[in-house]
């Protein structure tokens, strides 16, 4: 696949009716394409560097639209390379007929992130950095926002790229060993070596350590929410969301499937899930959305456990409570409660009254760690970056048991080489396209 050397071009914002649209061309005949469908005072490869100008974009004699042209030089441009920016009238067919005039005039349409890949490949970011421009893009709150710019201004990729130098060295000690192996080497090398891994290996643990914090900040903490039929389950759903989500009857079972929806606590995206109440049944629909219950479990970060706190605890409540971080909330506290919930720890609730919601909200968030998510603590690995750490990890383990096995310099020297390539693939100096593929094509057209 061609990466570099032709021209693109795309329709960068979003489709649908808007006050203005913008189209990109990058590449080393931008601006001559710029030139032959520009019509203004002067020709786009007189202007000076990011001044806009205004004109119309011509398809032959008839124009398309007024708009405004700015030009980027390579290589102060987001590309790197020769770029055109086009602001024209919003709308689809605005935006459409401009980018077809510019590839009548000899660009090509870009691919899915292929702007942003071509500043990964012209040295204007590291992977890491690009990766962060897409988590900039899909980011749902402010502490997401914080992290992914965090990371595009490059704190990842420092942290990385200190681990990926340290490992340049000692891959160049132990390899100059090995072309001067017939001088005599001091006895404690191998030790000295073992410590400078165990160094390494402490940073990559570091970094590891924070692949949780990444996926939370990225894709949000999944809530579970499940209990007996009529116990409140979806009026709880609708008081968090603070709108009727899910429907509401005194009728059990009325919830048969999952119903999902986001809000935000604390600053964490926080996926709630409804989920249909768990009793004896024989109706083919409920038992399934029971199963789908069951399944939602065993996925979910936290679990709401609602119960009616005015009925007699069940027989045989919590001998099969599910194996993760679980909050009972006890229900109808608008009424009496029942003696056998007395003493049991739990947060009490009114979804009629909205009584305790707020405590239950910050019983929720200090589940969830919320306050030591700040972006500002620590970097958050993605799970692309978690396996490129762990192989270098594995790797870096396999040359220290070999050092202590007493093996040569030229078996270790083989592992150590390998985490240096693992730690090199995942900032970008080690370039795999099936990579770069996944890593791009997660973006949209014109970014």
């Amino acid at each position: 696949m061609q990466r570099r050397g032709e021209t693109i071009a795309a329709v960068s914002t979003a489709p649908g009716e808007a006050a203005i649209a913008i189209v990109r061309l990058s590449g080393p005949d931008a601006i001559t394409v710029a030139d032959a469908i520009f019509a203004g005072s002067e020709k786009p490869s007189a202007f000076s560097p990011r001044v806009q100008h205004f004109g119309a974009i011509r398809n032959g004699k008839a124009m398309i639209d007024q708009v405004l042209l700015s030009v980027h030089r390579a290589p102060a441009s987001y590309t790197g390379e020769d770029l055109v920016e086009i602001s024209c009238h919003g709308g689809n067919l605005p935006s459409a007929r401009v980018l077809e005039a510019a590839l009548r005039a000899g660009a090509r349409a870009a691919r899915p992130g292929e702007f942003t890949e071509r500043a990964f490949l012209s040295g204007k970011m590291d992977l890491t950095q690009a990766e962060a421009v897409i988590d900039l893009i899909r980011a749902k709150t402010d502490l997401a926002l914080r992290s992914a710019m965090e990371q595009l201004e490059g704190s990842l990729g420092r942290r990385i790229g200190a681990i990926r130098d340290e490992l340049i060295d000692l891959t160049a000690h132990v390899e100059a060993s090995l072309d001067f192996a017939d001088e005599d080497i001091a006895p404690d090398e191998g030790k000295k070596i073992q410590a400078r891994l165990c160094s390494i290996m402490e940073k990559i643990g570091q970094l590891l350590a924070t692949a949780d914090r990444g996926r939370v900040l990225r894709e949000g903490v999944r809530v579970v929410i499940y209990g007996p039929t009529n116990a409140g389950k979806s009026s709880l759903l609708n008081r968090l969301l603070g709108y009727d989500r899910a429907i509401v009857s005194a009728a059990p079972g009325t919830t048969r499937d999952t119903v999902e929806e986001a809000i935000e606590i604390e600053g964490v995206l926080v996926r709630l899930r409804d989920t249909a109440g768990i009793r004896e049944s024989r109706d083919d629909v409920e038992q399934e959305g029971m199963a789908r219950t069951r399944q939602s479990l065993e996925q979910s970060d936290l679990a709401l456990h609602v119960m009616d706190g005015s009925a007699a605890r069940p027989s045989g409540f919590g001998r099969d409570e599910p194996n993760h971080l679980t909050i009972l909330v006890l229900n109808k506290r608008d009424l009496a409660e029942h003696a056998d919930w007395t003493g049991t720890p739990a947060a009490r609730i009114s979804c009629k009254t909205g009584d305790g919601l707020d405590d239950l909200r910050s019983e929720i968030a200090n589940r969830i760690g919320a306050g030591n998510l700040q972006a500002e603590s620590a970097a958050a690995i993605n799970t692309r970056h978690r396996d490129c750490l762990r192989r270098a990890l594995d790797s870096c383990q396999r040359a220290e048991e070999a050092i202590t096995n007493g093996s040569t310099p030229d078996i270790y020297a083989i592992d150590i080489r390998e985490a240096l390539n693992a730690v090199g693939e995942l900032i970008g100096t080690v370039e795999h396209e099936e990579i770069l593929d996944s890593v791009f094509g997660q973006f949209c057209i014109g970014k």
